[in-house]
């Protein structure tokens, strides 16, 4: 049997991977399909609508260096979500 006093502090939080479904090329920036960032959030709903998608804005600008928000793709357009 576990003791439950053990595990009681560890604190699981959400993580979602976000991927481009297609290319678009807006505000000079390229996005491709299949370009992919992870997210881990305080909270289990979407990242994207989230915050205003402050988490997804800055995990592209951290692994593509690029504004996806300028891009005109932060939306489940041209995002899908995934919580892993």
């Amino acid at each position: 049997m576990l003791n439950s006093g053990i595990y009681k502090h560890i604190n699981i939080m959400p993580t979602f991977v976000i991927t481009t479904k297609r290319a678009n090329n807006t505000n000079g920036i390229r996005i491709e399909p299949g370009m992919q960032v992870r997210v881990v959030t305080n909270s289990f709903s979407n990242p994207v609508s989230t915050n205003g998608g402050q988490l997804v804005i800055d995990a592209f600008m951290r692994v593509y260096g690029i504004d996806i928000k300028k891009a005109g793709c932060l939306n489940m357009v041209y995002l899908d979500v995934v919580q892993c």
